[in-house]
């Protein structure tokens, strides 16, 4: 009998990491890349089109930097949460939320 409520433990948890993966982490982190990204193509117009002013040059520089900087955290947090995920053995093709099923190794 305690075989069985653990794999149930098991199964829950590792259904739930997935579910927050998919519908809290990987929103957020697509929401927050773009943002990173928009950041960084504003920097790039105001770097253009200022090119007399050396202070707006400036700024542009600085939000093409900060952009960048927000570009690499998003793809670091992406991959660090590849790791963990495969870690622990979660995958696609081993949870079925619709089904409410998971297979684990």
């Amino acid at each position: 009998m305690p075989i069985k409520i653990a794999y149930a433990a098991s199964t829950s948890l590792n259904g739930f990491i997935k579910n927050v993966d998919e519908m809290i982490i990987n929103p957020l982190i697509g929401l927050l890349f773009a943002l990173a990204v928009v950041y960084f193509l504003y920097g790039v117009f105001e770097f253009l089109s200022n090119q007399d002013k050396e202070e707006k040059k400036t700024t542009g520089k600085q939000h093409m930097i900060w952009g960048i900087v927000g570009i690499t955290i998003m793809m670091g947090v992406w991959t660090i949460l590849g790791i963990v995920m495969n870690t622990l053995g979660i995958s696609e093709s081993e949870i079925n939320p619709k089904q409410g099923t998971v297979n684990l190794r």
